[in-house]
């Protein structure tokens, strides 16, 4: 029977539960930080890690989270292009370990598609959608739970739009 949760990757689980999602956070002990590792330890395809990329807009720095399938490169022109009506004109920027940290709450490696400290502009990458389950960080490098995209996209209510 497994131990109990880390404090950030049980503040994802009682988030999930709280917004209505009876989803199980899953802690390994190896790392989840990369979409290959994660793919690896939860015997996966690599696309059906959603990866959460933050960038902030450049004007008034607020974070923008995309997340990604694990087999795409994020395209910053891509992302700026779809959400050009929400970006208010704003470019995109990338954003350091710091403000990831400041933004999200958690570690870049870590950084979960909800539960943000600052309320975020969400993306989230079409090909998600071609998958029944994909895998999100919670938190920790090590910690990720399943989702089906459709209920990734309803909890973040984030747009969804090509990437790369």
């Amino acid at each position: 029977m497994p131990g109990p949760l880390s404090p950030s990757a049980q503040r994802i689980q009682n988030l999930l539960n709280d917004l209505g999602y009876p989803i199980h956070v899953v802690e390994f002990a190896a790392s989840t930080r990369t979409s290959a590792e994660a793919a690896a330890v939860i015997g996966c395809d690599v696309g059906q890690i959603a990866k959460s990329i933050v960038f902030r807009t450049r004007d008034t720095g607020r974070p923008v989270v995309v997340v990604a399938s694990g087999a795409n490169r994020v395209n910053e022109a891509s992302v700026a292009k779809a959400l050009a009506e929400r970006l208010n004109g704003e470019r995109l920027g990338k954003a350091d370990a710091e403000f990831v940290r400041m933004a999200t709450g958690f570690p870049i490696g870590g950084v979960p598609p909800v539960g943000h400290a600052v309320p975020a502009l969400m993306m989230l990458d079409r090909d998600l959608l071609k998958y029944e389950t994909v895998w999100a960080a919670a938190g920790t490098p090590n910690a990720v739970f399943p989702i089906a995209p459709q209920a990734l996209a309803a909890v973040t209510g984030g747009v969804v739009g090509e990437v790369v």
